[in-house]
């Protein structure tokens, strides 16, 4: 099997030079279901693996737009349209200056399996632009907004492409680029996910990314007979993920200590309470400060200059920055100070070093592609909501995201566990690889 593996990435990589994210991605997916394709002939005469991992479409166009000075700016832009065995493309924006075709080609395949976990019908998308919204006024992200829906319109609808938010697209990016969508198509249709909840946005939407990923710790910590009381808590990043994770694992008796930004990590060994995550939200969603602020209005709290959080001691890790944040070396600190259970807000934030880690010392490890659909799950309901053109409450959302959240962790136990020990790796990815490739079957070869 290692011999075919091999010689699979070697083809992988050569069609796909200069990609080492997505050769991750790929690789992480197919050792985990390779023995289920050569148990299943009729995946190998579909040929499944070498169809799944080769995007749809992919789209590249220019983003021309002006700046507050006058001058003309150009940016790229780009959609990958990975999957859409069951259902239309799904997947967020990113705007940041790291986004390329690898990391975009990456992150759309492993929505194609976090879909599928979901049990909502939804195939897998991805894309964004370098452009970076950081120290930009409202009026250039209006216009760069604008420009980008422009071009992106002709390719996303209801029933084709509907896309989110992701890193640097948050309320306001959705809201430029939805508006400029209206327009264009004289239609008021449920195209983009993360809406205002004054224009077909879902209630939990904004959280539920950071309160899945929590619910997933919860289910896994529960299969050891644990809980989140009592517990204290790692978290990096600031941002959406990582103040709603703070939020839930907080109201469920944790303690978290930990938040960081592309900068360093503040350590409050005493707690980030309700009233101190409230002001990390107002210093990030409002004034778009730097996180080494708290220290400013939380003297006790210590502020690590270009450090991550990872050498802070706690039970819980939830790392939910951006992808390839923990290292090998990492993860085994995390386990060498008592790190228990990692649950991954981010997509792909460990190294497959990291990985290997948390697999050896057999901790509790939930892979982004399980931990962290709670986001995209709640996208799905945020489409049936606009389809059906109502509104649910704030507790049936949350009621159904942690009852996909608990079904994603069961589909994992029934195809990860390995006599005492559940695979999460190999749970995640056999799960939503078989739902995908049985709908490939039975659609032909397209």
């Amino acid at each position: 099997m290692a011999k075919a593996v091999d010689a699979f990435m070697k083809r992988v990589t050569a069609r796909n030079p200069n990609e080492p994210e997505f050769h991750q991605a790929v690789k992480e997916v197919v050792e985990s279901i390779w023995p289920v394709i050569e148990q299943n002939p009729k995946y190998q005469a579909a040929n499944i693996p070498e169809r799944i991992i080769e995007p749809e479409r992919v789209i590249l166009f220019r983003v021309p737009w002006v700046d507050d000075e006058g001058n003309v700016q150009v940016n790229k832009g780009y959609r990958i349209e990975m999957n859409s065995a069951i259902g239309p493309y799904k997947g967020g924006l990113r705007f940041h200056p790291s986004v390329n075709l690898g990391i975009l080609k990456f992150l759309a395949f492993e929505q194609v399996f976090k879909n599928s976990l979901t049990t909502l019908p939804m195939g897998g998308g991805k894309g964004g632009s370098d452009f970076d919204p950081k120290g930009k006024s409202d009026g250039e992200v209006m216009r760069f907004c604008q420009s980008f829906m422009l071009e992106l319109f002709r390719h996303v609808g209801p029933n084709t492409d509907v896309p989110a938010g992701d890193i640097g697209v948050g309320g306001r990016e959705i809201g430029y680029l939805f508006g400029i969508y209206k327009r264009l198509r004289n239609e008021f249709t449920g195209v983009l996910t993360g809406k205002g909840i004054n224009w077909g946005g879902s209630l939990i939407r904004p959280e539920a990314t950071g309160y899945g990923a929590v619910y997933f710790a919860q289910e896994m910590l529960g299969t050891r007979k644990e809980s989140f009381k009592g517990k204290t808590v790692a978290i990096s990043g600031s941002g959406n993920v990582a103040q709603f994770a703070t939020e839930k694992a907080t109201e469920l008796g944790a303690k978290v200590v930990t938040l960081s930004d592309s900068n360093g990590t503040v350590h409050d060994k005493d707690g980030i309470d309700k009233a101190k995550l409230a002001w990390v939200m107002e210093l990030k969603n409002v004034r778009r400060g730097r996180i080494r602020e708290y220290v400013e209005q939380y003297p006790t709290a210590e502020y690590m200059e270009g450090a991550r959080p990872w050498s802070v001691k706690c039970d819980v890790a939830i790392p939910s920055a951006t992808q390839n944040e923990i290292s090998k070396e990492e993860a085994a600190t995390l386990v060498k100070n008592g790190c228990v259970c990692v649950s991954e807000g981010a997509n792909m934030p460990s190294e497959p070093g990291a990985i290997d880690v948390y697999l050896d010392k057999k901790i509790l490890y939930g892979p982004g592609k399980a931990a962290n659909a709670g986001g995209v799950a709640t996208s799905g309901l945020e489409m049936s909501q606009n389809s059906m053109r109502i509104s649910w409450p704030r507790e049936e959302v949350d009621s159904r995201l942690q009852q996909i959240m608990k079904s994603i962790h069961e589909v994992c136990v029934r195809y990860g566990k390995e006599g005492d020990f559940i695979d999460y790796v190999k749970g995640a990815n056999v799960g939503g690889f078989i739902k995908v490739a049985d709908a490939m079957v039975d659609q032909g070869v397209v």
